[in-house]
């Protein structure tokens, strides 16, 4: 009963409405350093899409850090003009197309030249709903942006927005403040990797329905 009178709450006009007015966007100074600090950072956090038919939002509710020596980092074996946007300040879009079917947004971490990046696995939508039912081809709320690739379909991000400051300026893409309370954060292993595949760098929203992944991964808390 909870979990439902949450979602219908999610896409009311009256929340969205209380929605735009509570997210303020993150600068630079906001953002930790460190990219495992980060990626914890941004469970909770806005991400907004300004698009001409509407503005798209979302609480980001999992993540995952990938870092300096990181097998499976895209970084791991240097800056390429690929990658070249993991290897910019905290707080840009590095964007890139996966398995020739689906965009994927990470934001990136650290230093420039450090080559570090955090993955938005997943996000609860809160604003601009019946434009990701309508890009998503469904109805079920859950379904809008559980999982990267679904993400970045539900928020319309592609290739153009690779670069982008999520934290300066004033970009159609960007990052906000939270809307409300985060719950316990939990914490494991990253999912869909065979390279360093044991590491423990992927963060969540312990409560959420909207988190991806399978349920055994889905239930140690780390915050």
């Amino acid at each position: 009963m909870a979990q439902t009178q949450s979602l219908r709450s999610t896409s009311s006009g009256s929340n969205q409405r209380q929605v735009r007015r509570r997210i303020r966007r993150l600068r630079l100074r906001d953002l930790p350093l460190d990219t495992v600090e980060l990626a914890k950072f941004l469970i909770g956090k806005s991400l907004v899409h300004e698009v001409p038919q509407g503005r798209l939002s979302g609480r980001i509710v999992e993540t995952e850090a990938y870092l300096v020596g990181d097998a499976a980092a895209h970084s791991f074996r240097g800056l390429t003009p690929r990658n070249k946007s993991l290897f910019l300040e905290r707080g840009h879009a590095y964007v890139y197309f996966c398995y020739g079917n689906h965009f994927m947004l990470n934001v990136s971490g650290g230093k420039q030249g450090i080559g570090t990046g955090v993955l938005i696995r997943a996000v609860e939508p809160l604003e601009g709903i019946h434009l990701m039912k309508r890009t998503r081809h469904t109805n079920q709320i859950l379904d809008l942006a559980r999982g990267p690739g679904r993400v970045a379909s539900a928020f319309r991000i592609n290739r153009k927005l690779d670069g982008l400051n999520l934290v300066g300026g004033e970009g159609s893409l960007w990052l906000g403040s939270a809307v409300r309370k985060t719950g316990p954060i939990g914490e494991s292993i990253r999912i869909g990797i065979t390279k360093d595949a044991d590491r423990v760098l992927r963060f969540y929203e312990l409560s959420s329905p909207f988190v991806s992944g399978p349920k055994r991964l889905n239930t140690r808390i780390v915050v």
